[in-house]
Protein backbone atom coordinates (compact mmCIF):
# COMPACT_ATOMS: atom_id res chain seq x y z
CA UNK A 1 0.00 0.00 0.00
CA UNK A 2 1.34 3.43 -1.00
CA UNK A 3 0.27 5.54 1.99
CA UNK A 4 0.04 3.26 4.80
CA UNK A 5 -1.02 5.64 8.04
CA UNK A 6 -0.21 3.34 10.64
CA UNK A 7 3.27 3.15 9.63
CA UNK A 8 3.19 7.14 9.42
CA UNK A 9 2.04 7.23 13.35
CA UNK A 10 4.95 4.33 13.88
CA UNK A 11 7.89 5.79 12.25
CA UNK A 12 7.69 9.17 14.44
CA UNK A 13 9.63 9.25 17.60
CA UNK A 14 9.36 11.27 20.38
CA UNK A 15 11.72 11.12 23.77
CA UNK A 16 10.48 12.88 27.09
CA UNK A 17 12.62 15.12 28.73
CA UNK A 18 14.72 12.91 30.88
CA UNK A 19 14.83 10.11 27.85
CA UNK A 20 11.33 9.25 28.93
CA UNK A 21 9.73 6.56 25.79
CA UNK A 22 6.97 9.02 26.05
CA UNK A 23 7.23 13.26 25.81
CA UNK A 24 7.26 14.83 29.02
CA UNK A 25 3.53 16.68 29.24
CA UNK A 26 3.85 20.51 29.30
CA UNK A 27 2.16 21.50 32.05
CA UNK A 28 1.99 25.13 31.90
CA UNK A 29 -0.21 27.61 30.57
CA UNK A 30 2.05 30.74 29.91
CA UNK A 31 5.95 30.39 28.32
CA UNK A 32 8.59 32.19 28.63
CA UNK A 33 10.59 34.25 26.24
CA UNK A 34 14.15 34.18 25.85
CA UNK A 35 14.28 38.15 24.57
CA UNK A 36 11.03 41.02 24.43
CA UNK A 37 11.52 41.22 20.39
CA UNK A 38 10.60 37.49 20.37
CA UNK A 39 7.63 37.72 22.08
CA UNK A 40 6.46 40.60 20.26
CA UNK A 41 7.18 38.89 17.21
CA UNK A 42 5.07 35.84 17.77
CA UNK A 43 2.33 38.74 18.57
CA UNK A 44 2.72 40.18 14.95
CA UNK A 45 2.11 36.36 13.79
CA UNK A 46 5.74 34.47 13.35
CA UNK A 47 4.35 32.16 15.73
CA UNK A 48 5.54 29.11 14.48
CA UNK A 49 7.88 27.36 16.41
CA UNK A 50 7.48 29.12 19.10
CA UNK A 51 5.45 29.23 22.45
CA UNK A 52 2.79 31.80 23.77
CA UNK A 53 -0.11 30.62 25.68
CA UNK A 54 -1.43 27.34 26.32
CA UNK A 55 -4.42 28.82 24.52
CA UNK A 56 -2.40 29.07 21.52
CA UNK A 57 -0.54 25.76 21.88
CA UNK A 58 2.07 24.00 23.65
CA UNK A 59 4.23 21.17 23.43
CA UNK A 60 1.54 18.25 24.10
CA UNK A 61 -0.25 19.69 21.60
CA UNK A 62 2.20 19.87 18.73
CA UNK A 63 3.34 16.34 19.47
CA UNK A 64 -0.79 14.75 19.13
CA UNK A 65 -0.88 17.27 16.16
CA UNK A 66 2.45 16.19 14.46
CA UNK A 67 1.07 12.04 14.68
CA UNK A 68 -2.44 12.96 13.35
CA UNK A 69 -1.19 14.74 10.21
CA UNK A 70 1.19 11.59 10.03
CA UNK A 71 -1.65 9.65 9.62
CA UNK A 72 -3.94 11.18 8.06
CA UNK A 73 -0.95 12.65 5.63
CA UNK A 74 -1.39 16.82 5.87
CA UNK A 75 1.35 19.12 5.93
CA UNK A 76 0.30 19.87 10.30
CA UNK A 77 -2.62 19.65 12.71
CA UNK A 78 -4.31 22.00 15.03
CA UNK A 79 -5.87 19.70 18.11
CA UNK A 80 -8.91 21.09 19.76
CA UNK A 81 -10.91 20.47 23.14
CA UNK A 82 -13.41 18.87 21.15
CA UNK A 83 -14.83 17.83 17.50
CA UNK A 84 -17.48 20.39 17.56
CA UNK A 85 -14.67 23.10 18.27
CA UNK A 86 -12.66 21.83 15.03
CA UNK A 87 -15.96 22.27 13.31
CA UNK A 88 -17.10 25.29 14.70
CA UNK A 89 -13.30 26.86 14.17
CA UNK A 90 -12.77 26.06 10.97
CA UNK A 91 -16.45 26.76 9.34
CA UNK A 92 -15.93 30.21 10.89
CA UNK A 93 -12.25 30.57 9.78
CA UNK A 94 -13.47 29.95 6.15
CA UNK A 95 -16.26 31.88 6.07
CA UNK A 96 -17.71 35.56 6.52
CA UNK A 97 -21.11 37.09 6.50
CA UNK A 98 -23.08 36.07 3.08
CA UNK A 99 -21.59 33.14 2.95
CA UNK A 100 -22.44 29.62 2.18
CA UNK A 101 -22.39 25.97 2.38
CA UNK A 102 -22.82 22.93 0.86
CA UNK A 103 -23.26 19.92 3.58
CA UNK A 104 -23.92 16.68 3.38
CA UNK A 105 -27.75 16.16 4.49
CA UNK A 106 -26.94 13.03 7.26
CA UNK A 107 -24.50 14.55 9.17
CA UNK A 108 -23.82 14.75 13.20
CA UNK A 109 -26.88 16.39 15.19
CA UNK A 110 -24.37 19.35 16.61
CA UNK A 111 -23.30 19.57 13.29
CA UNK A 112 -26.14 20.15 11.81
CA UNK A 113 -27.88 22.44 14.64
CA UNK A 114 -24.56 24.57 14.62
CA UNK A 115 -25.27 25.15 10.85
CA UNK A 116 -28.87 25.07 10.54
CA UNK A 117 -29.98 27.11 13.27
CA UNK A 118 -26.41 29.14 14.92
CA UNK A 119 -24.43 30.07 11.52
CA UNK A 120 -27.44 32.07 10.40
CA UNK A 121 -27.22 34.30 13.40
CA UNK A 122 -23.81 35.21 11.56
CA UNK A 123 -25.56 35.64 7.80
CA UNK A 124 -24.06 32.11 6.85
CA UNK A 125 -26.30 29.54 5.28
CA UNK A 126 -26.33 26.11 4.22
CA UNK A 127 -27.88 23.74 1.94
CA UNK A 128 -27.79 20.59 3.06
CA UNK A 129 -27.83 17.88 0.10
CA UNK A 130 -27.35 14.25 -0.59
CA UNK A 131 -23.71 14.14 -0.64
CA UNK A 132 -23.80 10.30 -2.60
CA UNK A 133 -24.85 12.63 -5.62
CA UNK A 134 -21.74 14.83 -7.48
CA UNK A 135 -24.44 16.21 -9.58
CA UNK A 136 -26.70 17.48 -6.38
CA UNK A 137 -23.82 19.05 -4.97
CA UNK A 138 -22.33 21.01 -8.03
CA UNK A 139 -25.84 22.11 -8.48
CA UNK A 140 -26.16 23.38 -4.95
CA UNK A 141 -23.18 25.37 -4.73
CA UNK A 142 -23.19 29.67 -5.92
CA UNK A 143 -21.04 32.23 -6.12
CA UNK A 144 -21.29 32.66 -2.29
CA UNK A 145 -20.25 28.94 -1.49
CA UNK A 146 -16.94 28.98 0.33
CA UNK A 147 -16.65 25.42 2.14
CA UNK A 148 -18.32 21.82 0.96
CA UNK A 149 -18.25 19.69 4.45
CA UNK A 150 -19.06 16.67 4.70
CA UNK A 151 -18.36 12.89 6.50
CA UNK A 152 -16.48 10.57 4.76
CA UNK A 153 -18.98 7.94 6.48
CA UNK A 154 -22.13 9.69 7.48
CA UNK A 155 -23.41 9.52 10.99
CA UNK A 156 -25.91 7.95 11.38
CA UNK A 157 -26.99 6.68 8.24
CA UNK A 158 -23.54 5.19 6.89
CA UNK A 159 -23.51 6.96 3.21
CA UNK A 160 -20.73 7.03 1.67
CA UNK A 161 -18.65 10.44 0.10
CA UNK A 162 -17.50 9.84 -3.32
CA UNK A 163 -14.09 12.25 -2.08
CA UNK A 164 -12.31 11.86 -5.57
CA UNK A 165 -15.19 13.70 -7.56
CA UNK A 166 -16.42 15.80 -4.50
CA UNK A 167 -12.65 17.37 -4.78
CA UNK A 168 -13.09 17.87 -8.36
CA UNK A 169 -16.22 19.96 -7.91
CA UNK A 170 -14.44 22.04 -4.79
CA UNK A 171 -11.36 22.61 -7.10
CA UNK A 172 -13.08 23.35 -10.17
CA UNK A 173 -15.20 26.15 -8.20
CA UNK A 174 -12.20 26.90 -5.64
CA UNK A 175 -13.49 25.99 -2.74
CA UNK A 176 -12.70 24.44 0.14
CA UNK A 177 -13.58 20.62 1.00
CA UNK A 178 -14.03 19.62 4.33
CA UNK A 179 -14.09 16.05 5.62
CA UNK A 180 -14.70 14.76 8.99
CA UNK A 181 -13.66 11.40 9.20
CA UNK A 182 -14.42 10.12 12.44
CA UNK A 183 -16.48 7.17 11.42
CA UNK A 184 -13.32 5.71 9.78
CA UNK A 185 -9.77 6.63 10.51
CA UNK A 186 -6.91 4.84 8.75
CA UNK A 187 -9.98 3.17 6.98
CA UNK A 188 -10.11 6.36 4.60
CA UNK A 189 -7.69 9.41 4.42
CA UNK A 190 -9.23 12.03 2.63
CA UNK A 191 -6.77 14.28 1.88
CA UNK A 192 -4.71 11.87 -0.24
CA UNK A 193 -8.48 11.48 -1.95
CA UNK A 194 -8.15 15.19 -2.25
CA UNK A 195 -9.66 16.57 0.78
CA UNK A 196 -8.50 20.20 1.49
CA UNK A 197 -8.90 20.28 5.29
CA UNK A 198 -10.13 16.59 7.33
CA UNK A 199 -11.82 16.87 11.20
CA UNK A 200 -11.85 14.00 13.77
CA UNK A 201 -13.47 14.06 17.13
CA UNK A 202 -10.83 12.28 18.98
CA UNK A 203 -12.97 11.26 21.93
CA UNK A 204 -14.17 8.46 19.55
CA UNK A 205 -12.41 5.56 17.95
CA UNK A 206 -8.89 7.75 18.06
CA UNK A 207 -8.61 7.80 21.96
CA UNK A 208 -10.62 5.06 22.07
CA UNK A 209 -11.39 4.20 25.70
CA UNK A 210 -14.31 6.55 26.27
CA UNK A 211 -12.92 8.85 28.95
CA UNK A 212 -12.36 12.70 27.52
CA UNK A 213 -13.29 14.54 24.63
CA UNK A 214 -11.25 16.27 21.64
CA UNK A 215 -10.62 16.96 18.28
CA UNK A 216 -8.16 18.01 15.39
CA UNK A 217 -8.08 19.70 12.26
CA UNK A 218 -5.34 18.78 9.65
CA UNK A 219 -4.26 20.64 6.89
CA UNK A 220 -1.59 22.96 5.02
CA UNK A 221 0.82 24.76 7.41
CA UNK A 222 -0.83 28.42 5.97
CA UNK A 223 -4.77 27.09 6.86
CA UNK A 224 -3.66 25.73 10.73
CA UNK A 225 -1.43 28.83 11.68
CA UNK A 226 -3.80 31.18 10.70
CA UNK A 227 -6.79 28.99 12.50
CA UNK A 228 -3.90 30.08 15.29
CA UNK A 229 -3.36 33.43 14.83
CA UNK A 230 -3.78 36.31 17.64
CA UNK A 231 -5.67 38.61 15.53
CA UNK A 232 -7.69 36.56 13.19
CA UNK A 233 -7.75 33.41 14.27
CA UNK A 234 -10.82 31.34 15.09
CA UNK A 235 -9.32 28.36 16.72
CA UNK A 236 -7.59 31.07 18.99
CA UNK A 237 -10.17 33.54 19.63
CA UNK A 238 -12.86 30.88 20.45
CA UNK A 239 -10.67 29.37 22.76
CA UNK A 240 -11.05 25.67 21.56
CA UNK A 241 -7.81 24.55 22.61
CA UNK A 242 -7.22 21.10 24.18
CA UNK A 243 -5.41 20.84 27.64
CA UNK A 244 -1.75 19.66 27.62
CA UNK A 245 -2.52 16.39 29.71
CA UNK A 246 -5.20 14.94 27.44
CA UNK A 247 -3.05 15.33 24.53
CA UNK A 248 -0.37 13.16 26.20
CA UNK A 249 -3.03 10.40 26.64
CA UNK A 250 -5.05 10.70 23.59
CA UNK A 251 -1.11 10.61 21.84
CA UNK A 252 -0.40 7.12 24.11
CA UNK A 253 -3.80 5.82 22.86
CA UNK A 254 -3.18 6.87 19.19
CA UNK A 255 -0.28 4.22 18.74
CA UNK A 256 -2.43 1.73 19.05
CA UNK A 257 -5.30 2.43 16.38
CA UNK A 258 -4.33 0.25 14.37
CA UNK A 259 -4.74 -2.92 16.27
CA UNK A 260 -7.97 -1.64 17.41
CA UNK A 261 -9.68 -0.50 14.15
CA UNK A 262 -9.12 -3.94 12.77
CA UNK A 263 -11.04 -5.97 15.28
CA UNK A 264 -13.73 -3.24 15.14
CA UNK A 265 -13.92 -3.54 11.40
CA UNK A 266 -13.77 -7.44 11.69
CA UNK A 267 -16.29 -7.91 14.33
CA UNK A 268 -18.62 -5.60 12.70
CA UNK A 269 -18.28 -7.27 9.18
CA UNK A 270 -19.02 -10.80 10.84
CA UNK A 271 -22.01 -9.47 12.69
CA UNK A 272 -22.97 -7.23 9.51
CA UNK A 273 -23.01 -10.63 7.25
CA UNK A 274 -24.92 -12.84 9.87
CA UNK A 275 -27.64 -10.36 10.24
CA UNK A 276 -27.61 -10.06 6.79
CA UNK A 277 -28.38 -13.63 6.09
CA UNK A 278 -31.15 -13.59 8.77
CA UNK A 279 -32.90 -11.50 6.81
CA UNK A 280 -32.64 -8.21 8.88
CA UNK A 281 -32.55 -4.59 7.78
CA UNK A 282 -28.74 -4.26 8.02
CA UNK A 283 -26.56 -1.43 7.03
CA UNK A 284 -22.48 -1.97 6.33
CA UNK A 285 -20.17 -0.45 4.16
CA UNK A 286 -18.52 -3.52 4.00
CA UNK A 287 -21.68 -5.17 2.15
CA UNK A 288 -21.90 -5.49 -1.20
CA UNK A 289 -25.67 -4.51 -0.97
CA UNK A 290 -24.40 -0.79 0.69
CA UNK A 291 -25.14 1.43 -2.34
CA UNK A 292 -22.07 3.25 -0.96
CA UNK A 293 -20.20 -0.10 -1.18
CA UNK A 294 -18.51 0.16 -4.22
CA UNK A 295 -17.31 4.16 -3.30
CA UNK A 296 -15.86 3.44 -0.53
CA UNK A 297 -13.62 0.04 -1.67
CA UNK A 298 -12.04 2.57 -3.93
CA UNK A 299 -11.16 4.80 -1.81
CA UNK A 300 -10.11 2.31 1.63
CA UNK A 301 -6.78 1.22 2.93
CA UNK A 302 -8.45 -2.44 2.34
CA UNK A 303 -6.67 -4.14 5.75
CA UNK A 304 -7.97 -1.57 7.81
CA UNK A 305 -11.59 -2.75 7.32
CA UNK A 306 -14.57 -1.32 6.61
CA UNK A 307 -15.11 0.23 10.09
CA UNK A 308 -16.95 -0.38 13.19
CA UNK A 309 -20.57 1.33 12.72
CA UNK A 310 -23.40 -0.59 11.77
CA UNK A 311 -27.31 0.25 12.02
CA UNK A 312 -30.46 -1.96 12.22
CA UNK A 313 -33.80 -1.20 11.87
CA UNK A 314 -36.03 -2.94 14.11
CA UNK A 315 -39.35 -1.46 12.79
CA UNK A 316 -40.32 0.96 15.74
CA UNK A 317 -39.12 3.04 18.39
CA UNK A 318 -40.78 0.73 20.76
CA UNK A 319 -38.95 -2.14 19.42
CA UNK A 320 -35.52 -0.47 19.52
CA UNK A 321 -35.62 1.00 23.16
CA UNK A 322 -36.54 -2.81 24.14
CA UNK A 323 -33.63 -4.43 22.49
CA UNK A 324 -31.52 -1.78 23.27
CA UNK A 325 -31.93 -2.54 27.44
CA UNK A 326 -32.11 -5.86 26.87
CA UNK A 327 -28.69 -5.78 25.53
CA UNK A 328 -27.54 -3.80 28.01
CA UNK A 329 -29.00 -6.25 30.65
CA UNK A 330 -27.36 -8.98 29.49
CA UNK A 331 -23.81 -7.33 29.31
CA UNK A 332 -23.75 -7.05 25.75
CA UNK A 333 -22.82 -3.30 25.91
CA UNK A 334 -24.17 0.07 26.51
CA UNK A 335 -27.31 2.09 25.53
CA UNK A 336 -25.00 5.21 25.19
CA UNK A 337 -24.06 7.78 22.69
CA UNK A 338 -20.28 8.65 21.32
CA UNK A 339 -18.32 5.54 19.97
CA UNK A 340 -14.85 3.74 19.34
CA UNK A 341 -15.39 2.55 22.80
CA UNK A 342 -13.97 -1.66 23.66
CA UNK A 343 -17.83 -2.73 24.35
CA UNK A 344 -20.23 -2.22 21.94
CA UNK A 345 -22.41 1.25 22.22
CA UNK A 346 -25.74 1.40 20.72
CA UNK A 347 -28.48 4.14 20.53
CA UNK A 348 -31.62 5.47 18.22
CA UNK A 349 -30.07 8.02 16.55
CA UNK A 350 -33.37 9.46 15.73
CA UNK A 351 -34.36 10.00 19.18
CA UNK A 352 -30.55 11.08 20.69
CA UNK A 353 -27.45 11.64 18.65
CA UNK A 354 -29.62 13.43 15.45
CA UNK A 355 -32.61 14.87 17.08
CA UNK A 356 -31.49 18.39 16.53
CA UNK A 357 -32.68 17.32 12.76
CA UNK A 358 -36.15 17.94 12.90
CA UNK A 359 -38.36 14.74 12.20
CA UNK A 360 -39.94 15.52 8.86
CA UNK A 361 -36.04 16.32 7.61
CA UNK A 362 -35.36 12.71 9.27
CA UNK A 363 -37.88 11.17 7.29
CA UNK A 364 -36.92 12.78 4.48
CA UNK A 365 -33.29 10.99 4.32
CA UNK A 366 -34.40 7.88 5.51
CA UNK A 367 -33.54 7.89 9.37
CA UNK A 368 -36.19 5.99 10.68
CA UNK A 369 -37.88 5.49 14.12
CA UNK A 370 -36.92 1.90 14.68
CA UNK A 371 -33.12 2.70 13.39
CA UNK A 372 -30.41 1.64 15.68
CA UNK A 373 -27.01 2.79 15.60
CA UNK A 374 -24.16 0.10 16.48
CA UNK A 375 -20.34 0.89 17.21
CA UNK A 376 -19.46 -2.36 17.55
CA UNK A 377 -17.17 -3.02 20.16
CA UNK A 378 -13.65 -5.50 20.42
CA UNK A 379 -14.89 -8.74 21.51
CA UNK A 380 -12.92 -11.48 21.38
CA UNK A 381 -15.22 -14.21 20.41
CA UNK A 382 -18.01 -12.17 18.03
CA UNK A 383 -19.59 -15.61 16.95
CA UNK A 384 -21.05 -15.44 20.94
CA UNK A 385 -21.50 -11.91 20.85
CA UNK A 386 -23.84 -12.65 17.85
CA UNK A 387 -25.97 -15.76 19.38
CA UNK A 388 -26.88 -13.45 22.49
CA UNK A 389 -27.82 -10.74 20.00
CA UNK A 390 -30.12 -13.16 18.25
CA UNK A 391 -31.10 -14.22 21.57
CA UNK A 392 -32.55 -10.83 22.84
CA UNK A 393 -34.08 -10.61 19.68
CA UNK A 394 -35.91 -13.89 19.96
CA UNK A 395 -37.06 -12.97 23.07
CA UNK A 396 -38.79 -9.73 22.41
CA UNK A 397 -39.91 -10.97 19.32
CA UNK A 398 -37.70 -8.55 16.87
Amino acid sequence: MAFDPANKIQDLQYFGEFGGVNPSVSDSSTYTFLSAKTMFDTFEGNTEGCYLYSRHSSPSNLYLGEALAAMEGTETANVTSSGMGAITSVTLQLCEAGSHIVSGRTVYGGTYAFMKNFLPRFDIQTSFTDITSPEKVEAAITDKTRMIYCEAVSNPLLEIADLKALSEIAKRHNITLVIDNTFSPLSIAPAQHGADVVIHSLTKFINGSSDCVGGVVCGTKDFCLSLKDVNSGAGMLLGSTMDSLRAASILKNLRTLHIRIRKHSENAMFLATQFEKDGMRVVYPGLESHPGHDTMKKQLNPEYGFGGMMTLDVGSLGKANALMERMQNDNLGYLAVSLGFYKTLFSAPGTSTSSEIPEEEQKQMGLTDGLIRFSIGLDQDIARTYDKMKACMKALGV
